[in-house]
């Protein structure tokens, strides 16, 4: 646990704010519901008297608190590969291979991302879920972000939440796109099958992706999609509702479709694909601190390079 001892002056300018507001506003590091929770259990003191979140200020109290920030998280860390594509102060920067669970859950108690990260840093258990701000597949390979810091968490949530990132995937899907567009569908929890999504009428959320076409194959297309928003299995849901469903998606992929006299190796591979095939290749945010434009790339991985090399020759035998 950490102690949290503080002391400031309120300025004059922020008279007539609410005290929650002015507190985020003086100690950005700490979020608007922590500072309320803080406020109603008494360890914000203005004036040497305590008050609500909702109190307007005058100018010139005197703050201080004193508090614990408990740990928030109780997960075991352990000393698990981490491929780092950057680390600062503030975050840190994974390239997540496929395969690998992000966050503990029912039937994946450990042997996560979160573990790993908890084991190189370990300071992240003060972090809400140990600073994961976004979260990819268990099978979806690429870029992830972590926050290190409650100041770094705060910011990159509220960046997410205005749809700030850049968030850049590639995937192959199962049919002929004859051009780039976007869907906007809501999606929600699968009336029927719980543990899926789906997209919805009524009682979804707002859901955005948009798409181009990279390369066309024979009954395939490459395609890279960049998101607007982030809900669970976005990209998979999307393109099975347009019927352009992601290669080896076990859940959304329906039936196996395979082109008229293809070629051995492309049949295999189509029927061994381990995974469904998609790959977060680009993020972009702003730095937390710097309020610099951050970019990280992550290169295609080999099975997806191996599919679509596949895919090309077996388009090639054919147009021959």
């Amino acid at each position: 646990m950490q102690t949290i001892q503080l002391n400031t002056e309120i300025p004059f300018e922020m008279a007539g704010m609410r005290l929650d507001q002015v507190l985020v506003a003086l100690f950005p590091d700490y979020s608007r519901a922590r500072w309320q929770e803080w406020i109603k259990e008494g360890f914000v003191q203005i004036n040497s008297q305590t008050g609500k979140p909702k109190d307007k200020v005058h100018g010139g109290e005197t703050i201080d608190v004193n508090t614990v920030l408990k740990e928030v998280n109780h997960w075991q860390a352990q000393d698990l590969p981490l491929n780092i594509l950057f680390e600062d102060e503030e975050l840190l920067v994974i390239d997540k291979p496929a395969g690998l669970v992000v966050h503990p859950g029912a039937g994946n108690p450990d042997q996560t991302l979160l573990n790993a990260i908890l084991h190189h840093a370990p300071q992240l258990s003060q972090i809400p879920r140990a600073g994961i701000i976004h979260r990819l597949d268990k099978d979806t390979s690429g870029v992830l972000v972590i926050s290190k810091t409650l100041f770094s968490h705060n910011f990159l949530v509220a960046q997410l939440q205005e749809r700030a990132f850049i968030r850049e995937y590639h995937t192959v899907v199962t049919g002929l796109l004859t051009a780039g567009g976007s869907v906007d569908a809501q999606i929600g929890r699968h009336p029927v099958h719980r543990t899926q999504m789906a997209v919805v009428s009524h009682n979804g959320r707002p859901a955005i992706t948009h798409y181009r076409l990279l390369e066309r194959f024979r009954a395939h297309t490459y395609v890279q999609v960049r998101l607007e928003t982030g809900r669970t299995h976005q990209i998979r849901v999307h393109f099975a509702h347009i019927r352009f469903p992601v290669v080896g998606d076990p859940v959304y992929g329906g039936r196996l479709r395979l082109p008229p006299q293809c070629t051995d190796n492309l049949r295999n591979m189509l029927e061994n694909f381990p995974r469904q095939a998609l790959h977060a290749a680009r993020l972009g945010i702003l730095h937390p601190r710097t309020q610099e434009p951050l970019e990280w790339l992550s290169p295609i991985p080999e099975d997806m390079s191996n599919l679509i090399k596949v895919l090309r020759d077996d388009r090639d035998a054919h147009s021959s």
